[in-house]
Formats: C-alpha cells, structure tokens, sequence
C-alpha cells in the first residue's frame, strides 16, 4: 500500500463485517467528500461471526474466510474504500508486537486525518475492546520518532468508537451524531454484502433510523435540515477547537 496524499480516515474493524454495520455511513460519506478512506479488518469473523455459513453444511475454516473476505471487499467496493486482511482469528482475536508493528506501520501509510474503531469495553464480545486497545497502541507507536526513525511520524488524529450492539452494557456513550442520510442507499447496500449475518439487516436499519431521530432532535426539531438516518460515535480523546458553536 503506498502512502496516501489526500485527506484520509483509517477503519479497524475487529471482524469482516464491523466495520459496515457500525460506520458504513462515516466511510461512504467521507469518501464521496474526497476522503481515502482504508479499513482494515483484524479477522474474518470465520468462527463467532459466520453462524450462517456454518450451519449451511459440508463447511471449512478456508471456506468460511473466503466467503467473508469476499463479502466485505465487496461492502467496501460500494462505500469506496480500500480494504486488507490481518487474519488473526477471532474467538479468540489474539495480537503479539508484531502485530502492533503491522498495524502502526498501516497508521504510517495512511496518515488518517482521523480513527475509527471499537468501543473500549464490551463484555459480550472480548474481540471488540482488543481491537480498540491495539488501535489505540498502534496510533502511539506510530506518533513515536524512535520507531523506524527517519519515517514520517503521524500527528494526532481524533479516535471515534462507533456504536457497539449493545451501547448500555458497554459504557458507550455517543457525543457525535453523523448525518448519513445522503448516503444511506450507500450503507444498506454494502449491508446486504453481508449474507452471512442477514440477521442483522433490519437491526442496524432501526440503529440508524433511531439516530436519526436523535440527531434531527439536537439540530431542532424547527431546523431545515433533513435527517433520516445517523451514526453515532464517541470521541476517546479530546478534541481541540477554537469555536465551540
């Protein structure tokens, strides 16, 4: 992957499919604004995420990956972005410094103007926290000038985690509100990549109906804008500005 020019946003999606339910929207539409826009999936999701596929019969480890890489390259194709595969399993995800250097060195290429990632806890699914953990370690390392010196370093993109499925019990709390109605179209279609979990289409439509409501609502209620459909997220670190409005 050579090093991207213009503005950029990196995704690090603890499983195949993640990073489409969760921030579809914020990839599409950052993407249609010029973004380049690079997910990274730390697994293909081949042993908790893929029931479906198991359940089919006459199934293989190799098979099931094959089918989730090709589901969401295909999701990432219709959101434009670009994608890769770290294949580190899932249930259990396990990382070692090497693949924190990989993944640092992805941060290098890249260059995100800002971080998508997981919510830093969730106790229905221990892969979640350690993908946001190693995103967060990553991002450090690749701040560092000792590591691989002469190297451009990073500055300090802002990290969001999008929304768990199950916000309550992950002390999750959005403070950003996204407005992806315009490319909605775009994030369902990408959802219906994912044949493996269509039992979670309608769920993340309601997500995103639900959000919707809740950001037309912080708008105004008298507001011209027109919001059908949101994604919320949650800023892990502070932002700096200077203009509160």
């Amino acid at each position: 992957m050579e090093k991207m020019s213009k503005k950029s946003a990196l995704v690090v999606s603890a499983h195949s499919a993640d990073f489409v339910w969760r921030a579809g929207g914020a990839i599409a539409l950052h993407a249609s604004q010029g973004y380049e826009v690079h997910v990274v999936c730390l697994s293909y999701g081949e042993r908790g995420e893929s029931a479906r596929l198991w359940r089919s019969g006459n199934m293989t480890e190799a098979k099931v990956k094959q089918s989730r890489q090709e589901e969401a390259e295909a999701a990432a194709r219709i959101l434009g972005a670009s994608i890769a595969f770290l294949d580190l399993g899932d249930y259990p995800l396990r990382a070692d410094k090497e693949t924190l250097f990989r993944l640092a060195d992805i941060f290098r290429q890249v260059q995100p103007h800002f971080v998508l990632t997981h919510s830093v806890n969730d106790p229905y699914n221990y892969d979640h926290p350690l993908a946001a953990h190693l995103t967060q370690e990553a991002r450090i390392i690749a701040q560092a000038e000792g590591y691989r010196p002469g190297e451009t370093i990073i500055g300090a993109p802002p990290v969001y985690s999008f929304e768990p499925h199950q916000p309550e019990q992950c002390n999750w709390k959005p403070d950003v509100l996204l407005d992806i109605s315009a490319v909605w179209d775009k994030k369902y279609a990408a959802i219906q990549c994912m044949a493996g979990q269509e039992h979670l289409w309608e769920y993340y439509t309601r997500v995103a109906l639900q959000r919707g409501v809740q950001a037309k609502r912080n708008v105004g209620i008298n507001s011209s804008t027109v919001i059908s459909h949101a994604e919320g997220y949650q800023s892990l670190l502070p932002r700096v500005t200077e203009d509160l409005s």
